[in-house]
């Protein structure tokens, strides 16, 4: 059943009647603004849960790990105690992380928890979760980024020995040029066929579907910012890939905000504000974040489509479709859990069943990993979605100079005119990835592993 959100959100269906290219144009550069007011909204957030994070931030230790005082411990020895809840903790939890994941075993309909060795503080609940819920659904347990995940193509016709130093700098240039960050800026070639996002029509509110189709097709193809990132790696055996970390850019938000509001108005009110599964609200959110994770799907594979046009410009190569692998790791759905159907929420969090492919991103400049998952049912099926952060964006800001982001992106190219803004996504700003794997051996095991040879960011 459709939802009419219409009433309860201040998006605007105005002019969706008109005609004409006039109509066309105007609407075009009005969702080119609200894509890019989104892209600074969600910065601005960010910079908001650095404010939070400050306290935590002031009492870390040299290693960037905030040190492990009495009430972090003590609700940590909580956790491990409470029914249902089960963790892959490669350090102690600092206090922050504690406080927020304390309150989610007290939520109403709440059923299990499962903690991945990468989590770390965020806005409403930590990276790094995975919450399963018997009849409550929760919007704030995803985020704003839905479908947010990684995908990886390897390229055929070319071996990484045969990739020189030039032809790395060449490939970032057309990086620079072809993939596009908030909004899609020309029109594709007809020869290049662009995977379709999901229909708007789908969508369970007419505001919804007037965003989708303003919004939502300039932004089809579009990376984002932040920790949003397109890499050129090589495997152990010398085969090139694509990897790409990216999600449904402002449809995510706007989902996530009207079912939020929705909540917050008509739901069930505890720490976090949640719809109950079998209401029209609770389905149609259900029903819209899963239209937002195709939608997420269809970006990634733009994306690597326009990445693995662009260096075909500077090498011969081709894309080996086959290849294709996609994991989103912000995401609810309904999954038999110990028999019991449960709404599984993951942030930060990717599936991993047993026999389930799956991609681990380490920090830029450092190794990622293909995957397998065990299907192991203590972490409902669940492992790391990436090296997790040590230093929030504006710590590793004053943590880091320049210098520091050239000496530890050592060996890969990347764009060095953004260097200032990329302090913020340093390497030593987040864990070492090869401890995080071996915190969760259990949970996943490693298929292939991957070094970067050029790494592209729109900035930190």
């Amino acid at each position: 059943m459709k939802y009419d959100t219409d009433n309860n959100t201040d998006f605007s269906g105005d002019g969706l009647a008109e005609n004409g290219r006039a109509r066309k144009r105007r609407d075009r550069h009005a969702a080119s603004g609200r894509a890019q007011r989104e892209e600074t909204r969600v910065h601005e957030h960010d910079d908001q849960v650095d404010v939070q994070t400050e306290d935590v931030d002031r009492a870390r230790d040299g290693s960037g790990r905030a040190r492990h005082d009495h009430v972090a411990a003590s609700m940590e020895a909580a956790l491990r105690e409470s029914p249902g809840v089960a963790m892959w903790l490669m350090e102690p939890l600092d206090r922050e992380a504690a406080i927020s994941l304390g309150r989610l075993i007290h939520l109403p309909s709440f059923t299990r928890l499962a903690i991945m060795p990468d989590v770390h503080p965020a806005a409403d609940v930590c990276v790094g979760t995975v919450l399963a819920t018997s009849e409550v659904v929760y919007p704030q347990a995803i985020g704003g980024d839905i479908g947010c995940g990684m995908a990886a193509v390897r390229l055929d016709g070319v071996d990484a020995t045969e990739l020189t130093a030039t032809d790395r700098e060449r490939v970032l240039e057309r990086f620079k040029r072809e993939i596009d960050i908030l909004t899609v800026r020309r029109r594709r070639a007809a020869s290049v066929q662009v995977p379709s996002g999901p229909d708007p029509e789908e969508l369970s509110s007419t505001a919804l579907r007037g965003i989708a189709r303003r919004d939502g097709q300039i932004q089809l193809g579009t990376l984002g910012r932040g920790n949003h990132f397109l890499e050129l790696q090589r495997d152990e055996h010398g085969a090139l890939w694509l990897m790409v970390h990216s999600g449904s850019r402002a449809m995510g938000q706007a989902v996530a905000s009207v079912y939020t509001r929705l909540a917050q108005r008509d739901g069930v009110r505890a720490s976090l504000f949640g719809l109950t599964r079998t209401s029209d609200a609770g389905a149609s959110y259900v029903h819209d974040q899963e239209w937002c994770v195709r939608y997420a799907r269809a970006n990634r594979r733009v994306l690597l489509g326009n990445a693995a046009a662009a260096i075909a410009t500077v090498v011969r190569c081709r894309p080996d479709w086959n290849s294709l692998l996609d994991v989103p790791h912000n995401l609810v759905r309904v999954e038999e859990v110990e028999g019991a159907e449960l709404l599984v929420h993951r942030k930060g969090a990717a599936p991993a069943a047993a026999g389930q492919a799956g991609l681990i991103p380490g920090s830029a400049g450092t190794l990622s990993v293909h995957v397998e998952g065990r299907g192991e049912a203590r972490s409902i099926c669940s492992s790391s979605h990436g090296a997790g952060r040590t230093k929030s964006r504006r710590e590793a800001k004053d943590s880091f100079v320049t210098g520091d982001l050239r000496r530890q992106m050592s060996g890969v190219t990347f764009d060095e005119e953004l260097a200032s803004s990329l302090r913020s996504e340093a390497p030593r700003a987040y864990r070492d990835l090869r401890e995080v794997l071996r915190a969760q051996t259990d949970l996943i095991k490693i298929t292939r592993t991957l070094t970067p040879l050029v790494s592209f960011k729109a900035g930190g």
